[in-house]
């Protein structure tokens, strides 16, 4: 893991004079362990982790004036000085309009400011520590600085209503730890704190002016490839320092390399057939700079771009993709590798791994993406989040009634009935479609609390019926109809304390809404799964989740993305556009099933050790679940029951979680006491605890 972690104080007895840390509870010097200092006292930054000399970056005006940049930006060291300046008078939005993924932190005399993204895959957070605020780009770093609990408030929602931000808020897992959201940044002013809106959000009252689809699909192509030649214009790395041992019996290199869990040196990316990563890899291939090639550690294979495909041996279905993929791996800029899986590499199969930051349902799959990542390079691109950005939430059909664009809905409806084979859906469709354009956020919110009390879910269904349940401002999570009737009943006071808060309501058509609050969720599943599939001196690279790239793709017009086949056919668009006009027969298609497979298939498998699991599960001792109830689940859907599979995955992935937190030794800081950790004293039994908290936030 990397992370960035500082604070700002105004108390004059918190920094300790000539040292860039604080005084402790023993009057020993805290700072971070395994930490660069990047500017000291009084309000002093470090970078934590492994993190590459050309991704932390560092401009000064002055001492009381610099800009700090994390991660891979596209931006010249004269645009980051020139961005100092601009931000020197208040601005913010220009830090985060460079290619690249980064974190951008400026401090002009004692008003420190950290930008978060706007996908929210590089999230801030931050907590009272000292008289003044400490923030960090990880949670549990500053879990540990306050010995933070648990918030069982937040684990509950986390499985009641993981995709409602009114649910979560700004809530972490961690008691105290609060995360900004996506799209804001922090801003301290010698310790006190205010977070702040950078982007302009879609007034509910005026429509926004039509946009022209072919302008809009340009706009996303100049996006992509700027995001792709900003990760090829970086340095190029060789997986750690040292010298290959020697020869090993039966080994040759690249088998040595592979026992050492170390990636191949240069650029690669995923290669599944579907139309994101071929994409990444096409465009990756084809710009010039021979993307392949580590400068002064050879030619040949080296120049041409690592394309790795990951085919599972152990589900059927993955035939139409495979074929694709060896289509697109002709082209003579790329190396095709196919990675085999079998039953080892099942979900559920191998759920030893680190703890991660947060809890994520990709903890129960992270093993299987770890095998795949493990065949690429010290640079590999991954179509993650595509799908977020660029396809429509069925709510975005509520947009368009709103609109007065009826005539879009055609297609898109009539797909929904193809797929489901009922004459009644469009219909059906519509008519939720409308009531959603008539229904405020305020009774969206509360119909919600509502169902949760009542134990109102519904049944896993098709296409059809999952868009008539997405047509809504918030839904339960899969997962929810195993919690118990108290953390149900503590997610629905939440809900309604968010319908309290003053200036309720997003500001934004539901459609809109639904869409950004799927894409915080991917992004935040996504940086979990960076940490727990995580190869030593390897860099996962989304450009998908880029700000140019998420600005870009929100500019496409609602008419063009209702239509099926709308991501395939844009991004068939951005191709052609970047000189790649022959795509195989199919590039496209839509595969969820061999996925869904793979997880029953896994579920299966292991279903004897998930029981084992929750034979005393943390889940039980907070009061989440019933440890019958969920093992009774498990059995159910390992013998073929139509049960969420997304429910139980979010189940397994929040046991395994805690239990790792609770397993950890240690802390995220040096200088302090053992006892300076989060989570200090365990999970007691909580039996009433969640009921309690309701109690309290009710008087």
């Amino acid at each position: 893991m990397r992370w960035l972690v500082g604070w700002s104080s105004a108390a004059a007895g918190v920094v300790a004079p000539g040292s860039a840390g604080a005084t402790g509870y023993e009057g020993e010097t805290l700072h971070p362990v395994g930490s660069q200092l990047l500017w000291g006292d009084p309000d002093p930054l470090w970078a934590v982790g492994d993190w590459r000399s050309d991704e932390v970056r560092v401009v000064k005006a002055d001492e009381h004036n610099r800009l700090a940049v994390l991660g891979t930006c596209g931006a010249s060291d004269e645009e980051l000085r020139l961005g100092l300046f601009t931000a020197r008078g208040g601005a913010l939005r220009h830090l985060t309009a460079w290619p690249g993924s980064y974190t951008a932190v400026v401090q002009v005399g004692r008003r420190v400011t950290v930008c978060g993204d706007l996908a929210g895959a590089r999230p801030v957070f931050h907590t009272p520590w000292a008289g003044g605020t400490a923030y960090a780009t990880a949670a549990l770093p500053l879990a540990d600085l306050i010995e933070a609990n648990l918030d069982f408030g937040h684990l509950a929602a986390l499985l009641a209503a993981p995709d409602v931000p009114a649910a979560l808020y700004d809530s972490t897992p961690y008691d105290g730890v609060r995360r900004i959201p996506p799209g804001h940044a922090l801003i301290l002013r010698t310790g006190a704190r205010e977070v702040a809106g950078y982007e302009p959000v879609a007034s509910l009252a005026v429509a926004a002016p039509p946009a022209d689809p072919d302008s809009a699909v340009g706009a996303v192509r100049e996006a992509l490839v700027d995001a792709v030649r900003a990760r090829l214009a970086a340095p190029r790395h060789v997986p750690g320092t040292g010298i290959d041992p020697g020869p090993v019996p039966g080994m040759g290199p690249a088998e040595r390399r592979a026992a050492r869990g170390m990636p191949v040196p240069g650029i690669g990316a995923d290669l599944s057939g579907g139309p994101a990563s071929s994409t990444l890899a096409l465009l990756a291939a084809g710009l010039p700079g021979m993307p392949g090639t580590v400068l002064g550690h050879g030619t040949g294979a080296g120049e041409r771009l690592l394309a790795v495909t990951f085919n599972d041996l152990a589900v059927a279905g993955t035939e139409a993709e495979l074929e694709r993929a060896g289509e697109l791996a002709a082209n003579p800029r790329l190396h095709h590798v196919v990675v085999t899986g079998g039953e080892d590499t099942l979900p559920y199969a191998d759920l030893d791994g680190p703890l991660t930051d947060e809890p994520s349902p990709c903890l129960v799959t992270a093993a299987r993406h770890r095998a795949r990542l493990a065949a690429g390079s010290a640079d590999h691109f991954t179509g993650h989040g595509a799908r977020q950005v660029l396809d429509a939430h069925p709510a975005r059909l509520a947009d368009l009634l709103m609109d007065r664009k009826r005539r879009h809905l055609v297609r898109p409806v009539a797909a929904l009935a193809k797929a489901d084979g009922s004459v009644m859906v469009p219909a059906r469709v519509y008519a939720a479609a409308r009531r959603l354009a008539r229904t405020s956020y305020r009774t969206g919110v509360e119909n919600l609390a509502t169902r949760l009390l009542d134990r109102r879910f519904d049944d896993p269904g098709g296409a059809a019926d999952a868009s008539l349940a997405a047509l809504a401002w918030a839904g339960p999570g899969p997962a929810a109809r195993w919690l118990t009737g108290e953390a149900l009943a503590e997610v629905s006071i939440r809900l309604q304390a968010a319908t309290n808060r003053s200036g309720v309501g997003p500001g934004q058509r539901p459609g809109d809404y639904r869409a950004r609050a799927a894409l915080a969720r991917t992004a935040a599943d996504i940086r979990v799964l960076e940490q727990a599939a995580e190869i030593r001196f390897q860099r996962l690279h989304a450009p998908f989740l880029d700000n140019r790239v998420v600005r870009a793709c929100r500019e496409l017009p609602e008419a063009l993305r209702v239509q099926p086949g709308a991501r395939a056919s844009i991004l068939s668009t951005v191709l052609k556009g970047a000189g790649v006009p022959d795509l195989p027969p199919g590039w496209g298609a839509p595969s969820h099933a061999p996925t869904a497979a793979a997880a029953r298939t896994g579920l299966r498998v292991a279903a004897d050790s998930l029981v084992a699991l929750f034979d005393t599960p943390l889940l039980a001792q907070a009061g989440l679940v019933e440890a019958r109830v969920v093992r009774k689940a498990l059995r159910a859907a390992a013998a073929g029951e139509p049960l969420p599979l997304d429910g139980l995955a979010e189940l397994v992935s929040l046991e395994l979680w805690l239990s790792r937190l609770l397993a950890r030794r240690g802390t995220c800081w040096t200088g302090t006491p053992a006892r300076a950790r989060a989570v200090p004293a365990g999970i007691r039994p909580q039996r009433g605890a969640l009921g309690a908290g309701a109690a309290a936030r009710r008087a």
